[in-house]
């Protein structure tokens, strides 16, 4: 098939959807497709990219940050998309689109299908389902759900990593059970690997209050917990986050926004013996996979799709709550046993359960239907 792939945050940009979107394509061209790409460039960036047999175009617009996409720069890839595919259309032809987001990226889709008759599946990440996001979107989707309709009642399929998002979107949009497909984020177990284990504690994502990540901080600031703490990732609360960890008597260490591909990102999770991540919202995190692949200890929340995706091999709390998380760090690192269970058992799920070719293979079999 010659597969139309479009998602606004693609490697080396955007948060955890980017990784996600980047393997199904690549999965995609192993298993026999074209896929051409269409998404934001960014400074440096080139406009077009040949890379692991998918074709790369980049088409300009405003974004200010790597990590993260404002509304209106959102707007400013879709017009410039349209101008691009409307060049682009007239010298080739695709059978089927796989857009990722409902908002932004699902208008285009939308656009496409009417204009040039391309059937297109979405798959959903999170932050374009209303209620799913309360620090950011949540004004704006207070307008969205009459074009949401639109966008999914014209679709084949729309996707999801978690039941828990699956849910949410069928409470502002009813009656779309037929559309809705669970299919699970996955990894590839042999690029995030265990290396020798320091007394680290990581976490990474992007720097938003529903995060976490203050959470984090306070549960080691009142005395030195023996680990240090890591933090990978930019955002607005990197200035709060910062002045917190200074007050701590836990070493806290900030990388700032790191390429998830990275090899400095790698040998971070590869050493960790610990990684946090009790978000008060999470769909189905690529960030626990990758710790999870890499045979870090998980502590995650009990909510959202975190539990979906870790089940028994990792650590489930509430979000939100400082001092229960502190216990929870404190009974890991004075119990090293559970630590080596907990993380064998981490690495054995994701190589099991998660490998990304699998997962692209149920994606193949929607765009064939």
């Amino acid at each position: 098939m010659k597969i139309l792939y479009l998602n606004y945050e693609f490697p080396p940009i955007g948060g955890g959807a980017s990784p996600v979107s980047y393997e199904i394509a690549k999965n995609y061209v192993a298993l026999g497709h074209e896929v051409s790409v269409i998404t934001m460039c960014f400074e440096g960036l080139p406009l077009f990219e040949a890379k692991n047999g998918m074709q790369i175009y980049r088409v300009k617009c405003l974004r200010r940050k790597a990590s993260i996409c404002q509304p209106y720069e959102q707007a400013s890839y879709l017009l410039s998309a349209m101008f691009f595919l409307r060049r682009h259309l007239k010298q080739h032809k695709y059978e089927i689109c796989h857009c990722h987001f409902l908002l932004p990226t699902g208008i285009l889709a939308y656009w496409l299908k009417k204009k040039y008759q391309i059937s297109y599946i979405i798959t959903i990440h999170g932050s374009d389902v209303p209620r799913y996001n309360p620090d950011r979107f949540q004004f704006l989707h207070k307008f969205t759900p009459p074009l949401l309709r639109k966008i999914i009642h014209h679709t084949n399929y729309v996707t999801s990593g978690s039941c828990y998002l699956i849910d949410l979107l069928q409470k502002t949009i009813p009656n779309i059970k037929d559309k809705l497909v669970l299919i699970p984020n996955g990894i590839d177990p042999n690029f995030y690997l265990p290396m020798d284990k320091k007394p680290i504690i990581f976490s990474s994502g992007r720097l938003l209050e529903r995060k976490g990540f203050q959470y984090l901080i306070q549960a080691v600031e009142e005395s030195n917990m023996g680990f240090e703490v890591h933090i990978a990732g930019d955002g607005p609360m990197m200035q709060t986050l910062n002045k917190l960890a200074q007050k701590s008597k836990t070493k806290v260490v900030f990388h700032g926004w790191l390429d998830n591909t990275s090899k400095k990102y790698r040998q971070l999770l590869g050493e960790a013996s610990i990684f946090t991540l009790v978000s008060a919202k999470e769909n189905a995190s690529i960030s626990l996979l990758e710790a999870m692949s890499a045979a870090c200890v998980v502590i995650t929340s009990n909510i959202s799709g975190c539990p979906e995706t870790v089940g028994k091999s990792g650590l489930t709390i509430s979000p939100k709550n400082s001092l229960l998380l502190k216990k929870t760090l404190k009974d890991l690192i004075d119990n090293p046993s559970k630590i080596r269970q907990l993380s064998t058992s981490a690495r054995c799920k994701v190589v099991e359960e998660y490998s990304w070719l699998n997962i692209t293979k149920k994606y193949e079999e929607l765009l064939s239907c």
